[in-house]
């Protein structure tokens, strides 16, 4: 059987791998020389944030603060192509479906606002001031603000989330679905929880101090490529990086820093991971509480000996409350449990704990490897329960990094975007604009999906993003989405949500991060982000913008939010015409902004102040708090192998793609070139089934609700991956991941736990 999709994986993450890469992308925008300038002014105090990932800019900043990842970004924005109306004419919504993700965004940046035509089935050009007028109306028509769901991307800056949400709630409702609900919504309530802030305790210069890394659940190398270069240095001084994966990341192994002249030349790499470990899928939780038991044992070791205390016993005396229990909770967790649940052995476990014992100052990372399982939030618990035994909270070097993914995400919710918000914030906004603040819940995404499959949301707006294809269940998705009686995207490529309309359908086109953003003065506006490590920059476009009739996000909401609401008391024109005064109403209503405008304008922007950071602990207790609860009762991989033929299933990124964005069909990491629809699957698992590399099969998703999901017509790749787990790539395989299976305490899909089978295709 042919598998020539199969291919050499690249030696090293980076190198002459991510140049050519760049180089290719760069010359398919159109624009190779546009871009190449553009990349300079990435990441730069007088340029624009990088519309990709949320990963730190160091104080002492390079003349290149890029990766490849973010010259795919930047390329795929400034392209020269265009879906005009002329493309919108050609096409029916209807044929447009048939196109794959990858096929239908390759069709450039939109142009012109649209509206949908019914009749006709195709988008036709509408005016801008028609839109908002009928958006208005309709919103308006709802017999209650709650009928109405706002959703909102990672993309979108400090500015327009802000007056996204002031809208919305001037309009009368919290429903806030938002990416965030997503990817980390865990390691926002199981911070709250352990720390009293739902945020990472670190600076990007802590890991120039760190003696040891540990990398969890998590794949810089694709998802976040620049933090590749803070550990290959850390890795260089001698930093030991313990990675947690089941599967075998390139970029975790070794790197190529395109950066370091010397390394090019010679063709070599540097080793990443000094240890890694690779659990079955949903077993961080049971490894970290064997690293804990480890670290337990040998401090009574130690106390027997009369040596010096393994533990850091003035930090859980003077800081911490409930070790006792949690140390309970240790002793009463039995080594066969650890090992079944985490696919480890002691051996392993041991070794890993060895190292943060060894280690003076330690710094745990994690991505949706964690956050996207049932059990996410006790796993975030038992990661801090670890941190905080030897005091690994709170000073230099060590602490607790959520690594985000999309640009602004964690911003959005510092300036509001939040189905729960706080009553303190909800009483600054009502005495800083005069109205009163809606204080029923929101709904979250899941709980918007379910409102619009039920009838009782009607309309939708989305503030970037493509909704459809991020969201689980795609196909109840899609269903949700067309029993609306409005919907609006506001983005700036055509992409899958902008084929499932409702009875009325807008496409507004913005202006995207690189591009200028003038004002009716011919003023160019500065916008700003937050990223995973609480620094908030600055972001000025550089580009002309693709088309004259683009307007900004902030100018977008304006007008729908005075077409709905009115501007009687707020002018929202005014602030449309002046982010400055936007950011003056931040100040006046969220803590640590205060003398906004200034603080932004210096170079690389300012940081927010973390209190966990400092030692301040804003929980019931007063203290850090440790979780004594028990390992889950079983996890998916544990399930899996109690039933014949069942398999666990994660759901990841290509090397070519961000977030639901496609650049190209290759993952040179994992050496699968030109095709998407692949399963990568432990060979001896492949050989058992009967089946070789390449064989093409129907995914079947196996869960107790009566609904039959099937992602058809995917190949097997052999990978590296532990026995009973697979994995593949969403958002192909998002019509697997059931609305109903969703994380305790943070209602995640559990995009990395599906548990699935395998049919012949000659079944189908």
């Amino acid at each position: 059987m042919a598998t020539t999709f199969i291919g050499k994986k690249s030696a090293a993450a980076g190198g002459w791998g991510a140049l050519k890469s760049c180089g290719r992308k760069l010359l398919e925008s159109g624009s190779p020389l546009t871009g190449a300038r553009t990349m300079l002014k990435t990441n730069q105090p007088d340029g624009f944030d990088c519309p990709g990932c949320a990963w730190g800019d160091p104080e002492h900043g390079s003349s290149f603060e890029f990766c490849e990842n973010g010259v795919k970004a930047v390329a795929w924005e400034a392209t020269e192509k265009r879906a005009t109306p002329e493309f919108f004419a050609a096409h029916t919504v209807g044929e447009l479906r048939a196109l794959s993700d990858y096929e239908l965004e390759l069709n450039g940046r939109l142009t012109h606002p649209m509206r949908y035509d019914a009749a006709s089935d195709r988008y036709l050009p509408v005016d801008w001031e028609q839109a908002f007028a009928e958006i208005g109306t309709t919103l308006r028509g709802l017999d209650s603000p709650d009928r109405a769901e706002f959703y909102t991307s990672g993309r979108a800056s400090n500015e327009a989330a802000f007056l996204y949400q002031l809208f919305v709630r001037m309009y009368g409702t919290n429903n806030f679905p938002d990416c965030s609900n997503m990817c980390h919504e865990a390691s926002g309530v199981g911070l709250k929880q352990a720390i009293g802030v739902g945020k990472g305790t670190v600076l990007l210069e802590d890991f120039e101090e760190a003696d040891a890394i540990f990398v969890i659940g998590q794949n810089p190398g694709t998802n976040h490529p620049r933090m590749l270069g803070d550990l290959r240095r850390a890795a260089m001084r001698g930093a030991r990086v313990v990675v947690f994966n089941p599967v075998r990341e390139r970029g975790l192994e070794r790197f190529s820093d395109p950066q370091d002249k010397i390394e090019m030349i010679r063709g070599g790499s540097t080793d990443i991971a000094s240890h890694y470990f690779q659990p079955a899928l949903g077993g961080d939780m049971a490894a970290v509480r064997g690293m804990a038991k480890v670290v337990l044992a040998a401090e009574d070791a130690a106390v027997a000996a009369g040596e010096p205390s393994v533990l850091d016993h003035a930090f859980l005396a003077g800081h911490c409350v409930a070790f006792a229990d949690y140390r309970r909770a240790v002793e009463a967790t039995g080594w066969d449990e650890i090992e079944d649940q985490s696919g480890l052995t002691r051996a392993e476990i041991e070794r890993a704990a060895q190292v943060y014992m060894k280690a003076g100052r330690v710094i745990c990372t994690w991505a949706m490897g964690v956050t996207q399982h049932l059990h996410s939030v006790a796993t975030i618990r038992e990661i801090a329960n670890f941190m905080f035994l030897r005091g690994n909270v709170g000073r230099p070097g060590a602490g607790l990094c959520p690594v985000r993914g999309h640009s602004n995400v964690q911003g959005d919710r510092t300036v509001g975007i939040n189905e729960k918000p706080p009553a303190a914030f909800l009483e600054a906004l009502e005495k800083e604009f005069g109205f009163t603040a809606p204080r029923k819940d929101g709904h979250n995404v899941l709980a918007a999906i379910g409102a619009m499959l039920d009838g009782s949301a009607q309309a939708f707006i989305a503030l970037g993003g493509n909704f459809a294809r991020a969201t689980p269940d795609s196909a109840l998705v899609s269903q949700a989405l067309g029993r609306q009686k409005l919907t609006v995207n506001i983005a700036t490529k055509p992409n899958h949500s902008h084929l499932m309309p409702g009875e009325v359908s807008f496409i507004l086109p913005c202006l995207g991060r690189t591009e200028i953003d003038l004002n009716s003065r011919g003023e160019s506006q500065l916008v700003s982000v937050e990223d995973s490590m609480s620094m908030v920059h600055g972001s000025g476009g550089i580009n002309r913008p693709a088309s004259r009739h683009l307007r900004s996000e902030v100018a977008i909401i304006a007008g729908i939010a005075a077409a709905t609401v009115g501007s009687g008391r707020v002018d929202w024109l005014a602030l449309a015409e002046d982010y400055d005064l936007i950011r003056d109403h931040i100040a006046a209503t969220i803590p640590g902004f205060e003398d906004y405008n200034r603080r932004l304008r210096k170079p690389r922007g300012f940081h927010l102040r973390n209190a966990a950071a400092h030692r301040e602990w804003d929980t019931p207790a007063g203290k850090a708090t440790f979780f004594t609860g028990p390992l889950p009762q079983e996890t998916v991989h544990q399930r899996a192998r109690r039933e014949n033929n069942r398999f666990a299933l994660q759901t990841f990124r290509s090397h070519d793609q961000y977030n639901t964005t496609v650049y190209g069909l290759d993952d040179r990491y994992r050496g699968v070139y030109g095709e998407r629809q692949v399963i990568f699957i432990n060979p001896q698992d492949l050989h058992e089934l009967g089946a070789e590399a390449g064989d093409r099969i129907d995914v079947v998703g196996v869960h107790d609700d009566g609904i039959e999901r099937v992602a058809r017509n995917f190949r097997f790749v052999p990978y590296d991956i532990p026995r009973g787990s697979i994995a593949g790539y969403y958002p192909e395989l998002n019509v697997l991941v059931p609305l109903g299976s969703a994380g305790e305490e943070s209602d995640t899909p559990t995009s990395k736990s599906i548990m699935v089978t395998f049919r012949d295709r000659e079944a189908a």
